[in-house]
Parts: structure tokens; sequence; C-alpha cells
């Protein structure tokens, strides 16, 4: 019995170290009362552990010193003894006493026995019937669990409201020092209609200019960068009549209507207006992959109010 206990605690001991190296790992992340709840806790099971250690080594103990005082007890299986026999291995001695030999099963005077399954098989075999009939059940004839295709579905409708969440977040999150240009199809096109309907009054249709300056030319008052011209759309010009659209609009839809502007650059206005401001000179750092557009002229963004 001693060495089942020693081996018991050995195996504890051995198990607990991941556990302390994980807690050492994940500590520095935790508040001081979050890692005082731990190590309570880790306490409390410590405790538990070693008074069944030795609750175990009680039972051992004394039952040892019954045997001892009387001798009738020791002829009698142990618990352990009773529980391999009933679970583990069953009455070997029973099922080799009993008329197990194969008498055709012969072969080079060697002759084959009818080998009992043990105990713990049978209840695993006996479990996975149960468990298949539980499921086939629950998926099958009440259709409580989901296929793998409606699996499939539902994670893909999952991943779906995540992205938009994630695009809306994104979204909202834009401004003057994150506004990036988009040439993508939606977002010129949404950009196009917000220009005509708010900006073409002003600046007309084709960007000529009007009472505001001519967005075709590369002369800016307020810097020809697109996040320049997200910061005038947001801000206004009050000075100079331009209000601020922050409240009417939405950070995306300036950013779309800000990449149309740019789109602008290199047409031929009906009626230009002539240039004002400063002569501006795009960056020369590449664009960034999928967001901004390659086209020397188009990136060359003369966006100013």
């Amino acid at each position: 019995m001693k060495k089942y206990i020693s081996f018991l605690i050995l195996l504890l001991l051995s198990a607990s170290k991941p556990v302390l190296a994980q807690d050492a790992v994940t500590a520095p992340s935790m508040d001081r009362n979050q890692l005082t709840i731990l190590i309570i806790l880790g306490v409390i099971l410590a405790v538990i552990l070693l008074l069944l250690v030795l609750i175990i080594y009680l039972m051992a103990f004394m039952s040892s010193v019954f045997r001892k005082e009387d001798p009738s007890l020791a002829e009698e299986p142990t618990w352990w003894e009773s529980f391999k026999a009933k679970f583990v291995t069953g009455n070997v001695e029973e099922e080799l006493d009993s008329d197990k030999l194969m008498a055709d099963h012969s072969y080079d005077g060697i002759q084959e026995l009818d080998n009992f399954m043990p105990p713990w098989l049978q209840y695993v075999f006996s479990g996975t019937i149960i468990i298949a009939i539980v499921y086939f059940s629950y998926y099958t004839v009440l259709g409580f669990g989901k296929t793998g295709v409606e699996e499939y579905e539902e994670e893909m409708r999952i991943a779906a409201i995540e992205e938009e969440e994630r695009n809306a977040n994104g979204a909202a999150n834009i401004d003057e020092t994150t506004a990036i240009f988009d040439d993508s199809a939606p977002a010129l096109s949404t950009g196009k209609t917000i220009f005509e309907t708010n900006c073409a009054a002003c600046h007309a249709a084709d960007g000529g200019g009007g009472v505001g300056p001519n967005l075709t030319d590369q002369y800016w008052l307020h810097g020809g960068d697109v996040k320049d011209l997200f910061a005038v759309i947001k801000y206004g010009v009050i000075e100079k009549g331009m209000v601020p659209w922050e409240d009417q609009l939405s950070p995306k839809e300036i950013q779309d209507v800000s990449s149309y502007i740019l789109t602008l650059q290199g047409t031929t206005p009906a009626a230009p207006k002539d240039p004002q401001g400063e002569l501006y000179s795009p960056s020369s750092d590449p664009p960034a992959s999928g967001e901004i557009s390659a086209d020397p002229v188009v990136d060359s963004t003369a966006v100013g109010e």
C-alpha cells in the first residue's frame, strides 16, 4: 500500500509542475485580488489532496491492524483485490476451471482456450453501444443536434456577423490620422453620391470649382493629402464658408467622398476655376497594398479646400 501512496504523491507533484509554471506565466496579467483568490484555491486544493492521501493511508493502516488482530480477516480479499476481480480481471480462476477449452482448436499439442472478455472491456463495449444509440437519436431521430453542414453554416453566419462588427468598428474609428484612399467601386460610388448631393453646389459637379476652389488641379489651400481632405471635410473651414460635416456624415462616408475627390485629379472640368493655394507635391511613399491606388496620377492626391 505504501508504494501506491508514494506513486500517487509523485504523480500529484509531477502534475502540479506545469500548473505552477502556467500560473507563473499568467500571474503578471492578473490583478492582486485575482492572484490572491488563485492562491487560496490552490491551497484549498492542496489540503484536500493531502487529506485524501491521509485517508487512504489510514484505511490501509487500519486494515492491516484488523488483519493482525483477527486472522480470519486475512483470508478475505482486500478492497483493491475485490475491485480488480469485479471490474478489471474478473474471476480468472473460475473461468479457467470451467470447460472453456476448444477441442477443435488444437495445434501442435497446444489447445486454444475460449478466453473470456474482461469486465472493464465489457463495460466499455456496452458504453459505446449506449453512446451510439443516444448520438443517433439526438442527431437523426429527434433532430436536436446540428449536422456537419448545419454547424458549418452556423459558423459562417457568426463569422459574417463578426466581420460586419469589425468593419463597423473600423469605420467608426477612421479619422484624419488614419484615413486612406479607398479606390474600391462601392467606396467611390458612395463618395460620388455624397459629392453630387452636398459638394457640387460649391465645387461644381465636375469639381471645377465655383464658390469653392477647383478640385482638379494641383494647387491646394489646406494640403493635398487624403488625410488633409478628410480633416477639411470633417471640421470645415468656417472663415471661408465651408461648414463641418462631421455631424452629418459618418467617418466612412467622409473617407469615401475624400477618395472620390482624389479621382478628379487630371480631369478636365467644363469651367475650371483659377488655381488657389500652393502647388502640392505628393508623397513618394508607396501606397498600401490593396487599399491605395498605385496610379501615380490618382495617388498624387490634391485634396484641398
